[in-house]
């Protein structure tokens, strides 16, 4: 399926994929996944660098793949966007969550339904990339916006930058991701990880 749609219209589908690596759940991440979720019936939500196997050096995305900037584990970020939508009202039937290797194309089909449409937003060559990616594996894509870098808005490295330096950084989270953040006590592995870097 290959009509890369990338209009801002009305559309919408029976199912949409999402992805995001999710490294600090912000409010950005909530309106780029309820975006996402206006634009279909089910939203399936890829969690990308689940794991240092499924993680790889882009040179369009550079330190993505550091450990500092991955603190999080696959089964916190899924956490995480399962209470985010409890506090959206969003219904448990109205949402999967998956691991999406997005660096390798061709593990998606193992992991997500390749008769999907997927959004992604574009702010930069990473962007692009993946676009090319979804592309060149012919799949039905939907750019949610596309705006430059310096309009980006929130960014999960300044968060975990706030975290590390005692800044102030839980209003820039969705409250149910604070809450879980600071139980799991997620400063001190920065610490660590930061220093071991």
């Amino acid at each position: 399926m290959s009509d890369n749609l990338h209009t801002n219209g009305g559309a919408f589908f029976d199912v949409g994929v999402i992805h995001g690596r999710f490294q600090i759940l912000h409010n950005d991440h909530l309106k780029y996944l309820l975006a996402g979720k206006e634009k279909c019936a089910h939203l399936v939500v890829g969690i990308t660098n689940p794991d240092p196997v499924l993680t790889k050096k882009e040179d369009s995305a550079p330190g993505r793949d550091d450990a500092a900037a991955n603190p999080l584990t696959y089964y916190e970020r899924q956490v995480l966007v399962r209470a985010v939508f409890r506090d959206q009202g969003i219904a448990p039937e109205a949402f999967s969550i998956v691991p999406f290797p997005v660096n390798f194309p061709d593990l998606y089909k193992y992991y997500l339904p390749l008769d999907a449409v997927f959004f992604l937003t574009i702010y930069d060559e990473w962007g692009k990339r993946k676009l090319g990616y979804f592309s060149d594996m012919g799949l039905a894509t939907h750019v949610l916006w596309e705006v430059p870098p310096e309009k980006k808005g929130l960014s999960a490295a300044d968060i975990r930058t706030r975290m590390l330096e005692k800044a102030p950084w839980t209003h820039l989270v969705p409250p149910a991701a604070a809450r879980l953040l600071e139980e799991w006590n997620i400063r001190e592995r920065l610490v660590r990880l930061t220093r071991h870097s």
